[in-house]
């Protein structure tokens, strides 16, 4: 509200003075014709005024901010998959016996273009079918918590906002440490619960490839040199590394 009352402030104090600089140039000259002639032809460019400067201008200065923003954000993408999730990716590929089907749809490859990510992204959409019943829950457990300090510095940027996808995978991951710290014991679980662990971990697993994969067309577009190295070493291939032979 008060700043509100400061730009009201700041408009009445201008057109005061717009008024009082015409009343000093009539008082001078005694020209109201003078006055008026650029007067209207002011008023007449106001409009292109407006739409070069509140429009044009305006939209290429926030498509520079938005392309800044993405960026920064594909810089903190690019940092979760360094830190956990190519790790996480790699338990979950691991403890599944659809492993061989997985890769064959995401195993990317430096010949892969919109049409291959788009595939991989829609089997990526229908994994419920996929299981992951040889996961060690343990060994999981302690990756997660370990990474939960690193993961809780990710979600306080607040341009993360305004990535919705990969805030879903922030907030699934730390579901899925929740849930599995929150057991005293991951041995001898009951039959539903394993089912609804193995469901968290669907539902991880899910968000992870499909930022994954946009992360990566991403590095195709605008990285070569990263999308190379990560090409190199993702996962999701028989035998990642990132030796070149």
């Amino acid at each position: 509200m008060q700043k509100q009352r400061g730009l009201f402030f700041i408009a009445a104090m201008l057109v005061i003075l717009s008024a009082a600089i015409y009343a000093l140039h009539y008082t001078i000259f005694h020209d109201a014709h003078h006055i008026l002639l650029y007067l209207v032809g002011d008023l007449a460019f106001l409009p292109l005024e407006v739409l070069l400067v509140g429009i044009v201008v305006e939209r290429i200065m926030s498509k520079r901010e938005n392309d800044e923003k993405v960026q920064k954000l594909n810089m903190v993408v690019g940092a979760f998959f360094s830190e956990i999730g190519h790790r996480m990716s790699a338990m979950f590929l691991d403890s599944t016996t659809d492993k061989e089907k997985i890769i064959e749809n995401l195993n990317a490859t430096a010949l892969w273009q919109s049409p291959e990510y788009k595939k991989a992204k829609a089997f990526a959409q229908n994994t419920t079918e996929i299981s992951f019943d040889k996961i060690d829950l343990d060994a999981l457990k302690l990756f997660l918590i370990s990474k939960r300090p690193f993961m809780l510095t990710l979600i306080e940027n607040p341009n993360l906002l305004e990535h919705e996808r990969f805030t879903d995978l922030l907030l699934s991951s730390f579901h899925l440490t929740e849930e599995l710290e929150s057991r005293p014991s991951l041995n001898n679980l009951p039959t539903k619960d394993i089912a609804h662990i193995n469901g968290d971990i669907k539902r991880a697993f899910q968000h992870l490839v499909i930022e994954w994969l946009d992360y990566m067309q991403h590095l195709k577009s605008n990285y070569p040199f990263l999308y190379s190295h990560y090409l190199r070493i993702h996962p999701f291939q028989a035998h990642p590394s990132a030796v070149i032979e």
